[in-house]
């Protein structure tokens, strides 16, 4: 099948389901999902990609410091050592 051929067959189901109740049906349940979806406190994926890479920044940001702590700490140890 091809592109033109599944094309026609969505449109026919489309205008086939804007003679019946079903669109009402789509409408309505739309409408109840959006609302159910707003008290749940969901965050869009983009969001969510957004603070994830906002976590990777910080992870490498943290361990940098970890390290240079660790570097500050073994060059102290070693002047107060001699």
């Amino acid at each position: 099948m091809d592109n033109k051929t599944l094309d026609d067959i969505s449109r026919r189901v489309d205008e086939l389901m804007a003679n019946t109740p079903v669109e009402d049906v789509q409408k309505n349940l739309r409408a109840l999902l959006s609302s159910w979806f707003a008290r749940l406190d969901l965050v869009t994926r983009e969001e969510f990609d957004v603070q994830q890479a906002v976590l990777q920044r910080t992870r490498e940001k943290l361990s940098q410091m970890e390290a240079r702590v660790a570097e500050l700490e073994r060059l102290l140890g070693d002047s107060s050592e001699s």
